[in-house]
C-alpha cells in the first residue's frame, strides 16, 4: 500500500469531533494535523500494514499527521524481532513530537528483552530531546521496577534535570509507580525531597490517587507534600 493510500484510509476513519477533542489534549501540536482516528481502528490498520509490508511508510519521516505518527507507533508494536524493533524505534524517536505517541510506543518484544534494552534506556534519558528523555524514563518505569529493579536506576531518574513539563510529569509518574512497587526505596527520595518541588508534589499526588499504593503508605505520603 502506498503512503497516499494509507493516508486516504486514515481519512476514511475520520471522526472530526474526536479530532477536535484530541487537539485539546495535545497543546503544542497543530490542530491541522489531527485526522481524528480512533485508537482501536489504528491498531487494526497497523496490524494489517505490518503483515502486508509497511516499509515504505516507516521509511517516510517525518509524517504530516498526528494519526500517521500513531499508526507508525502501532506498526512497530507488532514487530516481534527485538533487533529490528529497536532499530526502528531509534529511527522514529527523533520525530515523536507529542506525549501520546511517545507513551503508546510500547512494543511487547521489549519486555521479553529488557536486559538488552537497558543500554538504550540509559542513552535515551541522556538525550537533549524531551520526548526521547520521556520515552527513556517510561522504559525504566515499565521494565525496571520489578524483578530487574536496581536502586542505581532510580538514582538515574532522580538525577534528570529538565524544565520540560512532559519530562517532569514522566519523572513524577515513574516515582508514583515506584512508590507502589518499590516503596521502601522510593520513599527515601520523597522524604529527602530529591526531586524539584513541582515533580515532588505531582509524584505524591499520583501515588495517592493510585489503587496500587496502600492506605498506610498514602497516609505517610500526605505528610510529605
Amino acid at each position: 500500500m502506498t503512503n497516499n493510500e494509507i493516508t486516504d484510509r486514515l481519512f476514511l476513519m475520520q471522526d472530526k469531533a474526536y479530532a477536535e477533542f484530541q487537539g485539546g489534549l495535545l497543546p503544542g501540536v497543530s490542530k491541522d494535523t489531527f485526522i481524528g482516528c480512533r485508537t482501536p481502528d489504528l491498531k487494526v490498520f497497523a496490524k494489517e500494514l505490518y503483515k502486508d509490508d509497511a516499509t515504505q511508510f516507516l521509511n517516510t519521516l517525518p509524517h504530516k499527521y498526528f494519526d500517521e505518527n500513531q499508526l507508525h507507533a502501532f506498526i512497530l508494536c507488532n514487530e516481534k524481532d527485538f533487533e529490528r524493533c529497536i532499530a526502528e524505534v531509534e529511527r522514529f524517536l527523533p520525530y515523536v513530537d507529542n506525549w501520546a505517541t511517545c507513551d503508546q510506543l510500547v512494543p511487547p518484544c521489549f519486555k521479553k528483552n529488557a536486559e538488552a534494552l537497558l543500554p538504550y534506556a540509559k542513552k535515551w534519558i541522556a538525550s537533549s530531546d524531551r520526548y526521547t528523555v520521556r520515552y527513556g524514563i517510561g522504559t525504566f518505569m515499565r521494565y525496571f521496577l520489578d524483578d530487574l529493579f536496581k536502586e542505581e536506576y532510580m538514582r538515574l531518574i532522580a538525577s534528570i534535570k529538565s524544565d520540560e513539563y512532559y519530562v517532569k510529569m514522566m519523572i513524577a509518574w515513574y516515582f508514583a509507580t515506584a512508590l507502589a512497587k518499590q516503596y521502601d526505596t522510593a520513599v527515601k527520595y520523597i522524604k529527602d525531597r530529591t526531586l524539584d518541588e513541582f515533580t515532588h508534589k505531582k509524584a505524591i499526588r499520583k501515588a495517592i490517587e493510585s489503587f496500587r499504593v496502600t492506605d498506610e503508605h498514602k497516609k505517610i505520603l500526605r505528610t510529605l507534600v
